[in-house]
C-alpha cells in the first residue's frame, strides 16, 4: 500500500478491505488517507480458513489464546474477529499478535508461535497435512483480492488498465479449464516447495470450486463488497455504505467492450 501510494507500483493485487481501509485513513502503514485508491477488478473470495494447533479442535477453544494476523486493522483481521465472535469469543477474550503475510503466519503457526491464524490455500492444506486443524472456512460471499490502483493513474491510461483486466481474466479462465489442471498444479508446486502433487490437486479443486474461490469473470461482486463494508463498519467503528467510493468497474467494462468489438 505504501508503494502504491508513492507510485513505486502502478497496480496492487490486494485484499479489498485494504483498499477500503486506506481510503478511509484506517490503514496500518502511516501514510494517511488515500482517497485515490480504488479496486477495478475482482480476483477471488480470499480462500480463507481458520487453522489451529493440533490440540485445538473447535473455535471456542481459542479463548485465552494468542492468534496471529497480518495487521490488526486491515487485511483479513476483521474476518477473524467475526469468526470468533460468532463462536462466542468477544474481542478481549483472546490476544492478537501481528506477524506478517501468509508465509510468515504459516511459519509462525508451524513453530508454535501462535495458537491459530487465517490461512489461504495451499497453506491451509499444508498445515492440515502437518497435523493442524482447519476449524472453519470463510463462506462466500466475500470480496477477497482485487486489482487496485490510483484513480489519476488509471484515468490517464484506460487502455493499459483494460488490457490488464483482459489478460488477468484470460488467466482465470485458463485456470478453470479442466485440460489445464495438470499444468496449473505444476506451476503451483514450483512456487510452493512444501506442496506435494496431491496437495496441489486439492488446492486447485478448492480454489476453483463452483461455489467460490477464484473469479471466472474478474468482477467485483456487490454482495462481496457489502460484506467487507459491513465488517469494517462494525470493527472499524465507522459506518460505510458507499461501494462506489472504493471501486470502479468502468475499466472492466471497457476491457470487454473492446473484446466484443474485435469479434
Amino acid at each position: 500500500m505504501t508503494g502504491l501510494a508513492s507510485g513505486e507500483f502502478d497496480i496492487a493485487i490486494t485484499g479489498f478491505d485494504n483498499v477500503v481501509a486506506y481510503v478511509e485513513g484506517q490503514g496500518e502503514a502511516p501514510i494517511g488517507a488515500q482517497p485515490q485508491f480504488f479496486g477495478f477488478m475482482g480476483s477471488d473470495d480470499s480462500f480463507l480458513a481458520l487453522v489451529a494447533q493440533p490440540e485445538i479442535s473447535q473455535v471456542a477453544e481459542l479463548r485465552g489464546r494468542t492468534l496471529s494476523v497480518d495487521a490488526a486493522t486491515t487485511g483479513y483481521a476483521f474476518v477473524l474477529f467475526d469468526m470468533l465472535e460468532r463462536a462466542g469469543l468477544e474481542q478481549g477474550t483472546y490476544s492478537v499478535r501481528k506477524v506478517g503475510g501468509m508465509a510468515q503466519r504459516f511459519d509462525d503457526l508451524r513453530r508454535g508461535g501462535s495458537s491459530a491464524t487465517l490461512l489461504s490455500a495451499p497453506y491451509d492444506l499444508i498445515a492440515q497435512q502437518a497435523g493442524m486443524h482447519i476449524l472453519q472456512r470463510l463462506k462466500p460471499p466475500y470480496q477477497g483480492n482485487v486489482a487496485a490502483a490510483c484513480r489519476d493513474w488509471a484515468e490517464a491510461q484506460p487502455g493499459l488498465v483494460s488490457s490488464f483486466v483482459r489478460a488477468y481474466v484470460a488467466a482465470l479462465r485458463w485456470l478453470a479449464t479442466a485440460a489445464n489442471r495438470a499444468h496449473a498444479c505444476e506451476i503451483l508446486m514450483r512456487n510452493v516447495p512444501e506442496i506435494t502433487p496431491e496437495l496441489a490437486l486439492a488446492s486447485h479443486r478448492l480454489m476453483l470450486r463452483e461455489d467460490g474461490g477464484f473469479s471466472r469473470d474478474g468482477l467485483i461482486t456487490p454482495e462481496g463488497v457489502e460484506r467487507v463494508l459491513r465488517l469494517r463498519s462494525r470493527y472499524g467503528k465507522r459506518k460505510l455504505n458507499e461501494p462506489g467510493k472504493y471501486s470502479d468497474l468502468r475499466y472492466w467494462q471497457l476491457a470487454f467492450a473492446r473484446a466484443d468489438n474485435k469479434g
